[in-house]
């Protein structure tokens, strides 16, 4: 699961900076940087938030964030049949 490159990749989509975002979240640009570096993980309310600012349900966060090693290899294959078109539609009703 990579929520933190999902979360930069947004917020650049969105045209925020990281100042910005953080200011918007009642957060550091510093915990952001970490947020979207993986480097922290932050709670759920954080997460709302950011989701809020950026005009994406935190679902689809999530599940733009989850890759082929998040899912048990049995189900890899159907994983693997759906990510790419759902994560287009994902995209495109977004404007990601």
């Amino acid at each position: 699961m990579d929520l933190g490159t999902v979360i930069k990749n947004i917020r650049k989509d969105r045209q925020h900076t990281q100042s910005e975002l953080a200011a918007l979240c009642d957060i550091t640009q510093t915990y952001l940087s970490q947020i979207e570096s993986n480097k922290k993980e932050p709670n759920l309310s954080t997460l709302k938030e950011i989701s809020r600012q950026l005009n994406i349900p935190l679902p689809v966060m999530f599940y733009m964030s989850i890759n082929e090693q998040d899912v048990s290899p049995e189900k890899r294959e159907a994983f693997n049949l759906i990510n790419s078109p759902l994560k287009n539609l994902i995209g495109d009703v977004f404007g990601l």
